[in-house]
C-alpha cells in the first residue's frame, strides 16, 4: 500500500509538472515537418519514454521498498545515400529520479551516450546479402537468449559485425560481437575478450504457416572460476532451435529448445533449456480472448563439486516478463508454468492477466534473477524446490499513433524455498509507462 501511494504521488507530479523532468518539446506530428525539408537521404526520429515504477519487499525483506521515475530520451539519425548503403546513429540519455537505493547508476542511469552507430552495405530484405558493422542491437526470436533488453532504462547493444544472407524462404545471420558495458559518466565500451558469436537461421513454410529458426551461439571469455576455485577460459556452444506457427481452429504454438556444451575453466558444461507454449483465440466470444498455456525449463546443477556445470546460461536475453512480470526469476535452474489470457476490452485496450507457478529445477542449485545472478541457495537442498506463485495484470492502450500507454501490477507469493532461504516476504511491483515516438 505504501508503494502504491508513492507511485500515485509521482504520477500526479509528472502530470502536474511538479519537479518532474519534462519530455522534449516536440510537435504532435513529431519530426515529420523537419524531415520533409531535408534531403531524401537524411532523416531524424526519436523516442521519449517515462516509466514510474516501484517495489515492495525487495530481496523478500520486509520494508525494503522503493519508488522512482525512469526517463529515457533517444534521438536517431539515418543517412542513406544509396539503396545499398545506410548509416545509422542513436544517442540515448537515460536518467532516474527519486530513487533511494543505488541511485544514478546503470541499469537505471546512463547520461547521454552513443548507443548505436553502424554502417550497412547491401539489403537482405530486397537482395540476397547485407553487411552491418558497428554498435548495434542483436535481436533473435522471442529474445530468450539474445535481445536488446529495452525494458531496462539503459538497454543493451553490441559492437558487432553482422552478415545477413537471404535466398527464397531461407535466411541466415552470422555475427561476431562483444556486449557493450554501460558506465554512467563514461563512454560505453565493450569488454575485451568477452566475445559472443553466432549463426541464426530462418526457414519459412517448413510446414504450412510454420517458421523454423535453427541457431548456434558461441560464447568465450578469458577468465572464469571453476567449482574447484581454479581460473581458466570460458568456451562453450549453444545449439538450438525455435519452431512457431499457427494451427486450424484458432490454435498457435511455439517451441524452443537449447543445449550447452563446452568448457568453464576446468569444468565441463552440460546444460539445456526448453520453452513450450500453446494458445487459442476465440474470435466469436466477447473481448476476443486468447488463452495461453506455457511451460519452461532450464537445467540446474545437482552437484557443485563434480566438475560439471549443469546450470543453463541464459546468454544475453531480454528477460522481462518471461517468467513473471515481477522479473525476480531468470531462465536458469527453473521449472515454471504459466496460464494467461489476452482480452481486447475495446478495439485498442488490451488486458492481460497471468498466473505463474515456479519451482527450482534442482533443489541443490540457486534461484537466479533475470540478470542471471544468484538470489538465494540451499546447499543441502532442505529448502525444497517451490519458489512461489505470481499473479500479474497488464493494460496497454495506444492513445495515438505516436503515443502508447501501459501499466501493470505483479505480486509474487513466496513459496517454501524463499521462506526458508530468505525472510520470505511477498514481493510486489506496480508500474505506469508512456512512450512518445517522433
Amino acid at each position: 500500500m505504501k508503494n502504491a501511494l508513492v507511485i500515485l504521488w509521482i504520477s500526479a507530479a509528472v502530470l502536474l509538472g511538479q519537479s518532474a523532468p519534462a519530455p522534449p518539446k516536440m510537435s504532435y506530428y513529431g519530426l515529420e515537418p523537419v524531415n520533409r525539408e531535408l534531403p531524401r537521404w537524411l532523416s531524424f526520429s526519436g523516442e521519449y519514454r517515462a516509466r514510474v515504477e516501484g517495489f515492495s519487499n525487495g530481496g523478500f525483506r520486509d520494508g525494503n521498498d522503493d519508488a522512482y521515475l525512469l526517463s529515457r530520451f533517444r534521438v536517431n539519425m539515418r543517412i542513406q545515400p544509396a539503396s545499398w548503403a545506410k548509416f545509422f546513429f542513436q544517442g540515448q540519455d537515460a536518467r532516474v529520479y527519486w530513487k533511494s537505493q543505488t541511485p544514478k547508476a546503470p541499469p537505471f542511469q546512463d547520461s547521454m551516450d552513443l548507443r548505436q552507430a553502424w554502417v550497412e552495405f547491401g539489403d537482405a530484405e530486397k537482395k540476397s546479402f547485407a553487411l552491418r558493422v558497428g554498435r548495434q542491437e542483436l535481436v533473435y526470436g522471442e529474445q530468450r537468449l539474445v535481445g536488446h533488453v529495452s525494458w531496462l532504462n539503459t538497454a543493451r547493444s553490441f559492437d558487432a559485425a553482422l552478415a545477413q544472407f537471404h535466398h527464397g524462404n531461407i535466411r541466415v545471420d552470422a555475427f561476431a560481437a562483444a556486449v557493450v558495458s554501460v558506465r554512467d559518466g563514461e563512454f560505453n565500451r565493450r569488454a575485451d575478450g568477452n566475445n559472443f558469436h553466432g549463426l541464426y537461421g530462418k526457414i519459412d513454410k517448413v510446414v504450412p504457416k510454420g517458421l523454423l529458426e535453427p541457431y548456434l551461439f558461441w560464447r568465450v571469455a578469458p577468465s572464469v572460476r571453476a567449482e574447484s576455485g581454479t581460473f581458466g577460459k570460458l568456451n562453450f556452444f549453444t545449439p538450438g532451435f525455435r519452431f512457431v506457427g499457427a494451427l486450424p481452429r484458432g490454435f498457435d504454438y511455439s517451441v524452443e529448445m537449447a543445449f550447452q556444451r563446452g568448457d568453464f575453466a576446468v569444468d565441463r558444461v552440460s546444460a539445456w533449456a526448453g520453452h513450450w507454449r500453446v494458445g487459442r483465440v476465440f474470435p466469436n466470444l466477447r473481448f476476443t480472448p486468447r488463452l495461453i498455456g506455457e511451460y519452461q525449463y532450464a537445467s540446474g546443477d545437482d552437484n557443485s563439486r563434480d566438475g560439471v556445470r549443469g546450470t543453463f546460461d541464459q546468454l544475453y536475453p531480454t528477460p522481462h516478463d518471461k517468467i513473471g512480470l515481477a522479473d525476480q526469476v531468470g531462465w536458469r535452474n527453473v521449472s515454471a508454468v504459466r496460464l494467461g489470457v489476452e482480452m481486447k476490452l475495446t478495439k485498442k485496450l488490451l488486458l492481460t492477466p497471468n498466473y505463474h507457478n515456479i519451482w527450482l529445477a534442482s533443489r541443490f542449485d540457486a534461484l537466479y534473477n533475470v540478470a542471471g545472478v544468484a538470489v538465494a541457495r540451499s546447499v543441502s537442498g532442505a529448502a525444497g524446490r517451490h519458489v512461489g506463485q505470481e499473479a500479474d495484470l497488464q493494460l496497454a492502450y495506444p492513445l495515438a499513433k505516436s503515443i502508447h500507454l501501459s501499466g501493470g501490477y505483479a505480486y509474487l507469493f513466496s513459496g517454501r524455498f524463499l521462506k526458508t532461504t530468505t525472510p520470505g516476504k511477498n514481493y510486489s511491483l506496480p508500474y505506469l509507462q508512456v512512450v512518445y515516438s517522433f
